[in-house]
């Protein structure tokens, strides 16, 4: 059939080539002649071959030439001559215009011919439904699934093919996809069936694409059949369940010999727990002796130095005062005066950090509460401290963040004078103490920093233990137990401490203490 076409078409072409090159020859003044050839060239478009449309447009384009440089009586005129070469441009223009339209036609028609194998090949079925959800096309896959004829499904609704139960639902996701449209997998999370035209439901998974041509909405869905693949779901569930119960019957064997193995071994298992207790007790035992030791030995060496110097002191100053009976000895007896002032003081001190270590280990230390004025505090406790800075030495304060912080007040001051007195302590003559506070987000950063002796950082370990010194703070007055006794009172108030230090650069210690508003 194809073939005759081709035949008729060729044949009409070879005529048509054939009766206007004998007019144009006899009559080459007519100009519209040539349109015969351009005509013999655009049916050419019907033929698959190229070659064939190259043949008639070069044999057209010899034949214009041919029968316009034909000698005739008077010559060619101008006239003639761009006649010629006009028709020739329009049958080459149509020659190539051809040829071009033929590949584009040939590039779409092998397209069509993919899609279309695809679609008839594709081992899924494929059905595309308009926007009333009535089928427009279905492929073979689809109509074996569902055993229809073709004419059976073309423009019925889509609820046809899907069981009666369903079809309220359904039409409610199918004009939410319309209003909503977008690529989606369907069938993960609840089970979806089709119908066949027997009646049979079988189980489905559906996944819907959609496009749009002349403002019309069309949906695409693809099924595949899973029968067998839920059919193997369904024996796995099976198998799992008569293991669960074959693995409960052991598990119930297994908790019985257990049993008897559990009561056997009981005897054994209280011993060696008694066994490992008694054993945890001697180590905590022989921990603390070695603890108390170790804080004996440090506190009889610290006692030894610390009480009698001072007392040593007092002895001496007393007994020189009574050697000074004249009144131009007054200097010299207000020097032993102050010496001895100066004495019992330090023994004050000591005696008050044995006092509150006392009531630390006690557990007599109570926490009290309140709002309290960080700025005012600062001034306050610097003004306390004044008269225990040496000469030249000033405390430099630097406050920021929100005034008021809830803490208890006695501690943190405690804490404080503690601080300022270790840095005034072991910093010399002329040097300046900073004191920064920063109140933020509820949480309260306080940093005292000195230009002392610092610390070396074997020792930086041990300073919070209870009666210990540094190694180069031993010609110092302390008992090693001021940064301990502050650990102690930071803990007191959920707080932390760190210290930062080096030798002869100085030391930072740093206190962070949270808000207690948010704990009461």
């Amino acid at each position: 059939m194809f073939k005759e076409k081709a035949f008729n078409v060729l044949l009409f072409c070879s005529i048509l080539t054939v009766c206007t090159a004998v007019l144009q020859f006899m009559y080459p003044e007519i100009g519209f002649l040539y349109g015969g050839f351009v005509a013999a060239t655009l049916l050419t478009v019907f033929l698959q071959n190229d070659n064939l449309t190259k043949f008639f447009g070069i044999l057209s384009l010899a034949l214009i030439l041919v029968a316009g440089l034909y000698p005739r009586e008077g010559g060619a005129t101008q006239l003639l001559l761009l006649q010629l070469v006009f028709q020739c441009i329009i049958v080459l223009l149509t020659m190539i215009a051809v040829i071009y339209i033929k590949k584009i036609y040939g590039s779409l028609e092998n397209d069509q011919q993919q899609v279309k194998a695809l679609f008839d090949n594709a081992t899924e079925g494929i059905i595309l439904t308009n926007q009333r959800g009535e089928i427009v096309l279905v492929n073979p896959a689809a109509l074996q699934l569902f055993g229809y004829q073709k004419e059976e499904l073309l423009g019925k609704a889509i609820e046809m093919l899907i069981p009666g139960r369903f079809h309220h639902k359904h039409t409610d996701y199918r004009e939410g996809f319309y209003k909503k449209p977008g690529n989606r997998s369907m069938g993960h999370g609840r089970d979806l069936f089709a119908k066949t035209k027997t009646g049979e439901e079988f189980p489905v998974e559906v996944s819907l694409s959609f496009y749009k041509q002349k403002n019309e909405f069309f949906v695409i869905a693809f099924l595949v059949d899973i029968t067998q693949r839920k059919e193997s779901e369904a024996r796995l569930v099976e198998k799992r369940e008569q293991l669960e119960q074959v693995t409960e019957e052991i598990r119930t064997l297994n908790a019985d010999l257990e049993n008897k193995v559990e009561e056997r071994t009981m005897i054994l298992k209280d011993a060696l727990q008694e066994l490992e207790k008694s054993q945890q007790d001697l180590h905590e035992a022989l921990d603390k002796e070695k603890e108390l030791n170790e804080i004996k030995s440090r506190f009889v060496s610290m006692a030894s130095h610390e009480f009698r110097t001072p007392l040593s002191t007092v002895l001496s100053s007393a007994a020189l005062i009574g050697k000074y009976t004249q009144s131009e000895d007054q200097d010299k007896r207000d020097r032993h005066i102050k010496r001895i002032r100066d004495a019992v003081k330090h023994l004050n001190d000591l005696l008050e950090d044995f006092l509150s270590l006392g009531k630390l280990e006690e557990g007599k230390v109570l926490t009290h509460t309140g709002p309290v004025d960080l700025k005012e505090f600062l001034e306050e406790t610097v003004e306390e401290m004044k008269p225990v800075l040496k000469s030249g030495q000033e405390i430099l304060v630097h406050c920021s963040g929100d005034d008021l912080i809830t803490t208890d007040k006695k501690l943190l001051k405690n804490i404080l004078i503690n601080l300022l007195s270790n840095a005034a302590k072991f910093s010399p003559e002329g040097t300046a103490i900073r004191v920064d506070a920063a109140n933020d987000n509820n949480l309260l950063r306080l940093a005292v920093q000195d230009k002392g002796i610092g610390i070396s950082e074997e020792d930086l370990h041990h300073m919070f233990t209870s009666f210990f010194r540094g190694r180069n703070a031993i010609n110092i007055q302390g008992t090693g137990l001021g940064l301990h006794i502050v650990k102690r009172y930071v803990d007191l108030i959920n707080g932390s401490i760190s210290l930062q230090s080096k030798l002869d650069e100085g030391t930072t210690v740093t206190v962070e203490l949270p808000d207690l508003a948010d704990h009461q």
